[in-house]
């Protein structure tokens, strides 16, 4: 008999900006490319769509995205996906959450999540990886301060219990979470190239320089984030030793 492989799943919480999907596809895409999951061994449900969520068992790891939705509203499917990121947790699997997601594995740990005090953070910037980090199965083998691309407006601005802190830098206190065991989370956008980020600046110029930022600026500071990149598939690679075990 066939020995039927087990699927790495994004549950998707939202879709990019139109203009950008157009040009280079969406966070899925993204993601399975830098992961470089086989198209067979990859599986996409958009939960804020409604779309039924896969059994648990047929699931090697699961990558949340980012959304344009706040974690702060309530949202039936909000509601629908924390009842299932728990029992995820609960079967062992490997998670991994960005931006939004990141915020939702807090909140559903027990967390908190609001608007950060600070406002929006946009553009390239830098982290800098704290002593937990140093025997962490993704960040353990990172250089210590390193760039990234981020936007976002909401934080984690409470800890759920026994969460480590493995990134972070003067506006961000939570870049890097290790909530539990084989569960994290990024604020930043470790799926975004170059190109990507710029589109995130240029579609968000107006709102930025409303807020008293200088778009010009932050589209100029852009660079490409290799080390961030990484991460994706240091994630694929240890889900597939934790499922060979």
């Amino acid at each position: 008999m066939a020995v039927t492989e087990k699927l790495t799943l994004v549950l998707k919480t939202g879709g990019t900006i139109p203009a950008i999907a157009k040009e280079w596809g969406d966070f899925e895409d993204w993601i399975f490319d830098a992961m470089s999951v086989p198209e067979a061994q990859s599986l996409c449900i958009s939960v804020f769509e409604g779309e039924p969520l896969p059994d648990i068992a047929s699931l090697s790891s699961i990558v949340i995205t980012g959304s344009p939705a706040m974690v702060t509203q309530d949202l039936q499917w909000i509601r629908q996906s924390q009842e299932y990121i728990l029992e995820v947790i609960e079967a062992g699997l490997p998670v991994l959450g960005i931006c939004f997601g990141h915020q939702l594995l807090a909140h559903t740990l027990g967390g908190k999540v609001d608007w950060h005090p600070g406002g929006r953070e946009i553009g390239t910037t830098n982290v800098s990886l704290t002593r937990h980090a140093e025997d962490d199965e993704l960040f353990g083998d990172l250089v210590n301060n390193f760039p990234v691309h981020t936007t976002h407006m909401q934080t984690v601005t409470n800890l759920p219990a026994g969460t480590r802190v493995l990134a972070n830098n003067q506006f961000e206190a939570h870049h890097a979470l290790r909530f539990r065991e084989r569960v994290w989370g990024v604020q930043f956008h470790p799926e975004f190239d170059a190109s990507i980020m710029r589109g995130y600046i240029e579609a968000r110029s107006e709102q930025i320089e409303a807020e008293g930022l200088n778009a010009k600026e932050i589209l100029s500071a852009v660079e490409s984030t290799p080390q961030a990149a990484g991460l994706l598939k240091k994630f694929a690679e240890y889900s597939r030793l934790i499922n060979d075990d």
